[in-house]
């Protein structure tokens, strides 16, 4: 009898908007690979964890390579199997990984009832060896009976296993070449022959270069069959990057895209930094020296975006340019400037374009950068140095200089190029646990306890707003408390099975202390935690301390009496809910309340995480999908929303809440402070034809709201009046509508129904 896999460890609930290109490979070939992976992975147990990682890598690569398509001018699109190894969900998962989920979608496809029951010895062996599988079980007791497994996200908070908060430092590749490392590594093995990482790092050097002359011997073939005299060159230039970059450092625009496009296939990464500092000046001296043209260039960045927008990663796929501490900043905005040009002019979904604003940056960038937004690119979004640089210092613990090197990943976490590691293994849902609170630990979504034996008092016996508030943060922080050591916890999990060797490779200080990425080769390891419901918790708050402690107009048990019936009698109630102050107004009294719950649960994030021994640990105000999911799971709240309805995204106001206009909202917005969290996502949408007729005022908004008001990060959505909503209606007419949902753009058709609601209810803010 097969064993039975947990829902939580099934994969299901990773993101993924869209779906995957097909595999490549015959379905049989699929399932050939996967059973020599498991293979290599049942033999090569008790090997050095580092050494057997690249052994059944091995099994993955090059065999895993996708064929060139006629139209790719880089080589390295690869299919990701159920069963492989990895280090983001997006992908396929995080070390050696199988996603149940996929694998009996896998199996169901399968005709032949012997090559079913071939995919049940698979399922038999990876529940108990698969990664995930590994975490949940060391600490089902402590955490995931809590948390973990309740995948429908009917939990106050969720926990994960999960390595994707890190960006690799491609400017060490770029300028060390395959032959630089390998030295290096050599170089350190002088004093530690018997270093087990290290030998495991030259068998990935060695795998890289056989990717290499792979490709070469497959790209030769093609050339040789190709009569047209373009194609041609682009297949030679092909080959001859292939061939400098399987030892040598790059030398050209070309090489140096072509080395950090196959490497990352290879560590497993989908985010690709500050390509405009590590490319920038290879793009300059191919363009002065008349080596490529600009129109080449261009296309070069084209297909760049083409693969990468192919890999569907959803809310990865990150590109970062402009900003302070890069080391050519004139070479680099030419890579920008033609970087905005491509992404005008494609409005693909990824990658998850970025621009860093500064103090110099150059004028022409951001008049690019709004035009791009006035056609509904949605790209890109908009970040704040003059904020960022000296708000993460303190955050993270680290230097200016160190801080100027921050980029985003995912929906907007920020990690620090080659030196930190932050991975979001932790959601709470903020407005669920007040919820929870109000009922003494029982959940009203489900009526199932929740509050973990927390000493809770009953509404009917709290006199102050002080005292209601006070017990509401006790349940919250003992959530908060869980979500610091499951991270924890994650990580010493991961490293007792895998080393990460090519991440490890690019990442200080790996190399130098001969140790990998979580076993104390990084380093600053952190990590951070995604809050939900942050708007509707707060002016939940405010309607509670001033209808029933200032205006004393209903009593808390009143109060709660009219949530459990979902309003139903209590119109009169809701609608004074409703006219309470509420977040995004520029009301002092509504965003001190915002602030006061921003405060605690920043300040009690980052203490907890650093006793469970992160060097640095932080809340994330973004969101994904999840804010509608998770508001489809929980109760009616104190702010006037009903039962069953969608979570306000990010720090933003509720849909309709913003009766005075974007100046206000994005005022209160700017109120947050910014050294207390790792990512803060900001939502602002435009009506298209207002966006397009006040570019200068809007521009001016823009700039007295990051230069002024100190804000952090803007979003934007330019879309016509009403098209949103006939998209619901009639989908085949807007096939390529694009639009912000938080911390990541997508096809809005493609959007399950509730997350379109969500998105409709935000405010066409067509007015100053």
């Amino acid at each position: 009898m097969t064993k039975q896999v947990d829902e939580g460890l099934s994969g299901k609930n990773n993101i993924e908007i869209k779906s995957k290109l097909p595999c490549e490979k015959s379905v049989e070939e699929q399932l050939e690979v996967m059973e020599e992976y498991t293979r290599v992975h049942k033999e090569t147990h008790g090997m050095p964890k580092g050494i057997r990682e690249i052994q059944c890598m091995k099994v993955l690569y090059p065999r895993m390579f996708r064929t060139r398509k006629r139209e790719d001018l880089f080589v390295g699109r690869y299919d990701a199997l159920p069963i492989g190894f990895g280090a983001v969900t997006s992908l396929g998962g995080v070390g050696h990984y199988c996603v149940f989920g996929k694998l009996y979608t896998f199996q169901e496809s399968l005709k032949d009832s012997k090559d079913k029951e071939r995919v049940n010895k698979l399922i038999d062996y990876w529940v108990d060896h698969d990664l995930k599988g590994k975490f949940a079980n060391k600490y089902n007791d402590k955490v995931i009976n809590k948390v973990f497994s309740n995948t429908a996200l009917t939990a106050p908070c969720e926990s994960s296993a999960r390595l994707s908060g890190m960006m690799l430092d491609y400017n060490k590749l770029v300028e060390k070449g395959i032959i630089g490392l390998r030295q290096e590594t050599l170089s350190r093995m002088c004093d530690d022959a018997d270093n087990e990482f290290y030998l495991a790092v030259l068998d990935a050097l060695d795998l890289f270069t056989e990717c290499c002359d792979f490709y070469v011997e497959k790209t030769e073939i093609e050339l040789k069959n190709e009569n047209d005299s373009e194609m041609q060159e682009d297949l030679k230039t092909i080959i001859q990057s292939l061939q400098v970059i399987r030892n040598d450092p790059p030398k050209t625009f070309h090489q140096a895209l072509q080395m950090i496009w196959l490497y990352t296939a290879l560590a497993g990464i989908i985010n690709y930094g500050r390509l405009d500092d590590v490319v920038g000046t290879f793009l300059k001296h191919d363009l002065d020296s008349g080596l490529i043209t600009y129109s080449k260039a261009k296309a070069y960045v084209k297909c760049l975006w083409t693969l990468i927008e192919n890999k569907r990663t959803t809310v990865n796929g990150r590109v970062i340019v402009g900003g302070r501490g890069r080391k050519d900043p004139e070479a680099a905005d030419i890579f920008t400037r033609i970087a905005l040009e491509v992404c005008h002019e494609c409005r693909y979904v990824e990658p998850q374009f970025t621009l860093r604003l500064y103090e110099d940056t150059p004028d022409d960038i951001f008049d690019k950068a709004l035009e791009c937004l006035a056609d509904g690119a949605t790209y890109p979004t908009l970040y704040n140095d003059k904020v960022h640089v000296p708000g993460l210092a303190h955050c993270m613990k680290i230097s200016e200089k160190e801080a100027e090197q921050y980029v985003m990943f995912g929906c907007g976490e920020m990690n620090i190029v080659g030196k930190t590691v932050g991975t979001p293994n932790a959601t709470i849902n903020l407005l669920k646990t007040l919820n929870i609170f109000m009922n003494d630990g029982v959940d009203p979504y489900d009526n199932v306890y929740k509050g973990d034996g927390v000493a809770l008092k009953k509404m009917k016996d709290i006199q102050t707003y002080d005292e209601f508030y006070h017990y509401y943060l006790s349940l919250l922080d003992h959530y908060l408390d869980i979500l610091a050591y499951s991270q924890a916890k994650s990580y010493e999990v991961m490293n007792e099975d895998v080393d990460f060797v090519f991440n490890s490779i690019l990442m200080d200080d790996c190399l130098a202390k001969g140790k990998p990425l979580l076993d104390g080769g990084v380093k600053y390891l952190g990590g951070c935690n995604e809050t939900f419901g942050n708007t509707n918790t707060a002016d939940a708050l405010v309607a509670i301390k001033k209808l029933v402690f200032e205006e004393k107009k209903y009593s808390l048990s009143e109060i709660n009496d009219a949530l459990l019936a979902d309003f139903e009698g209590y119109e009169k109630m809701r609608k004074d809910m409703l006219d309470c102050p509420k977040y995004g107004n520029d009301d002092d009294y509504a965003d001190s309340v915002y602030l006061d719950l921003y405060n605690h649960v920043s300040k009690y994030t980052r203490a907890a995480g650093i006793r469970n021994g992160l060097h640095h640990y932080g809340i994330v105000i973004i969101n994904n999908q999840t804010n509608t999911e998770w508001g489809l799971r929980t109760s009616a709240s104190a702010d006037g929303r009903k039962n069953k309805v969608f979570l306000n995204p990010s720090n933003n106001p509720q849909g309709g809440a913003d009766k005075k206009g974007p100046t206000a909202v994005l005022k209160s917005i700017s109120k947050i402070d910014s050294r207390f969290h790792l990512g803060s996502v900001q939502n602002i949408k435009f009506q298209t034809d207002f966006f397009k007729n006040n570019m200068d005022k809007i521009k001016l908004m823009f700039k007295t709201y990051f230069d002024r008001l100190g804000g952090c990060q803007l979003m934007v959505t330019v879309v016509d009046a009403g098209a949103l909503e006939d998209a619901m209606v009639h989908p085949e007419k807007y096939p390529d509508l694009i639009v912000r949902v938080s911390g990541f753009s997508a096809i809005f058709v493609n959007l399950d129904k509730e997350v379109q609601k969500e998105l409709v209810s935000r405010t066409l803010n067509a007015r100053f």
